[in-house]
């Protein structure tokens, strides 16, 4: 049997897979960061909203557009 042929495709195994879970741990973290700027934005929406809302409420009070 050929060693060096044996070798060669354990070698290209193991390459492969190491490959494969590195660009997961990349896709994972990347996802990750992704997930917290969707939640930032998501409560930086919400806070406008109750903004906007004080502000309608002041100008019935006051007449008064602001």
């Amino acid at each position: 049997m050929n060693y060096e042929l044996i070798l060669s495709f354990l070698g290209s195994a193991i390459g492969c897979v190491a490959g494969i879970l590195t660009s997961q741990k990349l896709t994972d973290y990347r996802l990750s960061r992704l997930e917290e700027k969707v939640e930032k934005h998501n409560n930086l929406v919400e806070r406008m909203t109750v903004s906007e809302l004080k502000i309608k409420i002041l100008e019935e009070k006051t007449g008064e557009t602001i």
